[in-house]
């Protein structure tokens, strides 16, 4: 599983760094998912954690919520995220309905929701983290990067086995 650091997930979520440690850190709203080792080190997050964020950072700006009172949404919704894949939430559609009550709903069933709820689409939170993540090709088919193509490109250039660099060095070869 693929980490975003401090700094790259301030970029994705378009917080300042400081925010985002407040939020993460301080407040605690949305911890990350491998906090800081020590002072200076970076945390690191989860592509549910950067996307959980990025919908807080509208649910502030845009609809002017307070987030203190939403910290069981995000705990939530960062567990039912683990059990999808990032590419399953371009048909899906965040429904809050208050009260605490939420649910993940495909974009076809968006019509049914016969209740007052806020609907948010995750398509356009979630289109900007499959790069990131490098879970997209330059065809735009997703794949997870087993094998980063730099070390692939560094094996390529230099075949000689650890033996043969180690007697090269002696002198023998």
């Amino acid at each position: 599983m693929r980490f975003a650091t401090t700094p790259e997930t301030a970029e994705l979520t378009g917080l300042s760094v400081e925010t985002l440690r407040e939020w993460t850190n301080r407040r605690a709203l949305i911890p990350a998912d491998i906090p800081p080792r020590s002072k200076g080190s970076p945390a690191q997050y989860a592509w549910e954690t950067v996307l959980i964020l990025r919908l807080a950072v509208s649910l502030r700006s845009r609809f002017h919520l307070q987030l203190q009172a939403h910290r069981t949404l995000f705990a939530e919704l960062k567990e039912a995220l683990r059990t999808r894949g990032l590419s399953g939430l371009k048909s899906v559609t965040l429904a809050l309905f208050g009260n605490g009550r939420w649910a993940l709903i495909d974009d076809m069933q968006r019509e049914n929701v016969n209740e007052e709820a806020l609907l948010i689409g995750l398509k356009a939170y979630a289109e900007p983290l499959f790069a990131a993540f490098g879970l997209v090709d330059d065809s735009g088919s997703l794949q997870i990067e087993l094998f980063p193509i730099e070390d692939l490109i560094t094996k390529r250039k230099d075949p000689a086995s650890a033996e043969e660099r180690e007697l090269s060095r002696e002198g023998v070869a």
